[in-house]
């Protein structure tokens, strides 16, 4: 090839370069503007936090974001406050996902649906089941919990 081409061959590379490092960017940005529906608050023994096909140890002060997936080992447990004050706690070998929470009360959208697989569950109800009595649900493998209270616990056995 001419020398005469290659710097213009150069300038490409370097403009693909910075192109490909700005989509990088942007993607990291948008996975990272989701804001988080709860925090961890607290964490004994081993808990986990499976989101986005990854799974992350949680310690307090983690972000839980919608469809996150908590998972407590033996012996073990978590505590996570949600926006609206909803506070949630598992037990030893639990498992819940998050499949809907919406909490902008001043447009009127507030939901909290939860997935309770194994494990036992202690919820209190925060702004959520005061604003929407029926917008709160935990679906177990054998029943459907609309929240009506304050708090409930429950336990699901492994199959």
């Amino acid at each position: 090839m001419p020398p005469m081409y290659r710097p213009a061959q150069s300038h490409l590379i370097k403009w693909l370069a910075c192109c490909l490092l700005a989509l990088i960017y942007t993607a990291a940005q948008a996975q990272t503007t989701e804001q988080a529906s709860g925090v961890v608050k607290t964490v004994s023994g081993f808990a986990f936090i499976d989101y986005n096909g990854q799974r992350f140890v949680a310690q307090v002060g983690s972000p839980v974001f919608l469809r996150s997936q908590l998972v407590t080992g033996h012996n073990s447990t978590i505590g996570v406050t949600f926006r609206d004050q909803t506070v949630i706690s598992l037990g030893p070998d639990s498992h819940l996902g998050i499949d809907q929470y919406l909490f902008s009360p001043n447009e009127g959208s507030v939901g909290l649906v939860a997935t309770m697989a194994r494990g036992t569950l202690n919820y209190v109800s925060g702004l959520i089941a005061k604003l929407k009595p029926d917008g709160v649900s935990v679906n177990t493998p054998t029943a459907v919990i609309g929240v009506r209270g304050t708090q409930f616990v429950v336990r699901v056995d492994p199959s």
